[in-house]
């Protein structure tokens, strides 16, 4: 990557700037990201020479560890919102790929945790697509 890639919060309160290369970009299924998002699965990108600079409301960015796990992750205290963070045992910088503004030039690895999915995330190709909302 050669510009640095900008990301924000929800709500505009935390703004960051992550600067390096994407090493991976994995898809997890397993039941705790299903958790933490809500959704059927986390999408994080991963990079062991990044650099992040909070821009704007470093103090709203707030980080939860699952104890006895290596689970964590970090979200603005406003809207709550998935923000970037720096794994501490590892160093790893760990980015939500939708929480950064611009397009993502990198397609996922991998599906990891498959065999940990939802019992609804499968044939999803079959399910229609609206372009807005449902009416």
């Amino acid at each position: 990557m050669g510009e640095p890639a900008t990301g924000r919060c929800l709500c505009g309160a935390v703004s960051f700037e992550v600067t390096g290369a994407f090493e991976g970009f994995f898809l997890c299924h397993c039941s705790r990201c299903r958790r933490g998002t809500g959704s059927a699965h986390a999408a994080n990108l991963f990079s062991s020479t990044a650099q992040l600079v909070w821009l704007t409301g470093e103090r709203s960015a707030k980080r939860f560890r699952l104890a006895g796990t290596r689970h964590e992750r970090c979200f603005c205290a406003e809207c709550g919102a998935a923000l970037p963070y720096v794994e501490e045992e590892s160093g790893w910088v760990v980015i939500p790929a939708g929480s950064l503004d611009g397009p993502v030039l990198t397609r996922p690895d991998a599906h990891i945790c498959w065999a940990s999915r939802a019992d609804w995330d499968e044939g999803l190709d079959a399910v229609a697509r609206i372009d807005g909302l449902p009416e």
